[in-house]
């Protein structure tokens, strides 16, 4: 019972199920504002098994499954790991929006444009996982899992800037490590 006082008083966010909007249980078993690495995100959708190897270092996968498109953004890129194409500009502009840069090559007009724009009415959805940087101190940093967000806005092609609103306000302590670029 000491050790729950004490835990509790470390905490500075509670995970939550991620709400699908389907019957229990959640297709993917992820929490909302909890922490994972690529791979526990993709075992999650079931994309990571024994008969699955892993599917890469891709920043963007749709779960044709789930009807999810899933994005794994790192805020600060370094020139050894990211090449100049895929610096993109991504930031926290608010608690609840989130400024995103698609893939180098991807047009409004395109498939994959056309889908994060009408998500909504074609009835998939948005999922971002962030990170501050890719590794601190040697190790590997998981990513956050804000949740679902709704397509508001965009600018430009190729790649194209997308505000997201997100569906849950990302929590104040971790506001100021998601809002590098402002």
């Amino acid at each position: 019972m000491e050790l729950f006082a004490l835990l509790i008083e470390r905490t500075d966010h509670l995970v939550t199920p991620l709400d699908w909007d389907r019957a229990d249980p959640s297709p993917i078993p992820l929490q909302l504002h909890g922490r994972y690495s690529r791979a526990e995100v993709f075992a999650a959708f079931g994309l990571l098994n024994e008969a699955h190897p892993f599917p890469g270092r891709e920043g963007v996968f749709f779960d044709e499954a789930t009807q999810c498109d899933v994005f794994f953004i790192t805020l600060k890129k370094s020139e050894r790991l990211f090449s100049p194409t895929t610096r993109y500009n991504d930031y926290a502009i608010s608690p609840w929006e989130f400024h995103w840069e698609s893939q180098s090559l991807t047009r409004e007009a395109s498939s994959t444009g056309q889908r994060y724009i009408h998500h909504v009415e074609r009835g998939s959805r948005v999922m971002l996982f962030v990170r501050e940087e890719n590794r601190r101190g040697g190790v590997t940093l998981p990513f956050l899992c804000l949740g679902f967000a709704d397509y508001v806005s965009h600018e430009g092609e190729r790649p194209m800037a997308i505000r997201w609103r997100l569906q849950r306000a990302i929590p104040a302590a971790f506001v100021p490590e998601l809002a590098l670029a402002v």
